[in-house]
């Protein structure tokens, strides 16, 4: 019986899995096509070198682009792997989120947040703006999730006055540099992260910056010249990062805080 347990565990897993990579590869279509005036059910998608349409055999997440070992069927140009490391991002994400909170009424909404995210991350990486009708959604199914895996009004009333706090925070950063330093959106993107995560909120907030810092101290050491650091690196993935990073290891940066001298 247990190994019969473990098994499901494993197949349960690998389903979730499977649904996070396509859902992932439709939250890529859905990007790339917003403010486009095309369909997201309808026209068959191309390549992006040669304008061919893409047969069916060739759109499977992952799977295809490590059997084609990274080309295009259709013209042999190199595929980038932009896509396939998304599809193995949301994939984990679906997992993780399957073992932490089991089959419950909140992990269908804590999904649809990650692959909320997912589409507002992207977007803000090829736009650098976040679309207020998906930032919306994501605030709202964040806040459903939050408040199930809260499990009693006392405790999603302490993770929305947090949520509050981090967004005004933010806020007040945007208004204070006229922009130059962040965003507005950020704001809200966060007050969703922070009601998602509940009380890894704090934690989360801290890796955001801890992770931005690194990051943008990588790519000043390596900056071409004329490189703007407000126009090329957005803060939303950090947030995503730094929030979802605290969640999902429990991690507590305010112990390594307090054990310095």
């Amino acid at each position: 019986m247990a190994g019969a347990g473990l098994w499901y565990d494993v197949a349960m897993h690998i389903l979730f899995f499977a649904l996070g990579a396509i859902v992932a590869s439709f939250v890529g279509v859905i990007v790339a096509r917003l403010n486009t005036g095309q369909g997201f059910l309808t026209g068959r998608s191309r390549c992006d070198a040669c304008d061919a349409p893409l047969a069916p055999g060739t759109l499977i997440p992952i799977v295809s682009y490590v059997i084609s070992g990274a080309r295009a069927r259709c013209c042999g140009a190199r595929i980038c792997a932009y896509a396939p490391l998304t599809e193995l991002l949301l994939g984990g994400l679906f997992a993780l989120a399957y073992l932490r909170l089991g089959l419950t009424p909140s992990l269908f909404f804590m999904l649809l947040s990650l692959s909320l995210l997912l589409a507002l991350v992207l977007y803000d990486l090829a736009h650098q703006i976040l679309p207020p009708t998906l930032l919306a959604a994501f605030v709202g199914a964040s806040a459903v999730a939050g408040f199930f895996i809260a499990q009693s009004p006392a405790r999603f009333f302490d993770s929305m006055l947090t949520a509050l706090l981090l967004s005004f925070f933010l806020a007040l950063i945007h208004f204070i540099s006229r922009g130059r330093a962040m965003g507005f959106a950020d704001a809200p993107l966060a007050l969703g992260l922070a009601l998602l995560v509940g009380p890894a909120a704090f934690p989360g907030f801290v890796f955001s910056f801890w992770i931005g810092a690194v990051v943008g101290i990588a790519l000043l050491a390596g900056r071409p010249r004329g490189f703007r650091m407000k126009s090329e690196v957005p803060f939303a993935p950090f947030l995503a990062a730094g929030f979802l990073l605290a969640y999902f290891t429990q991690w507590n940066p305010f112990i390594f805080i307090a054990a310095l001298p």
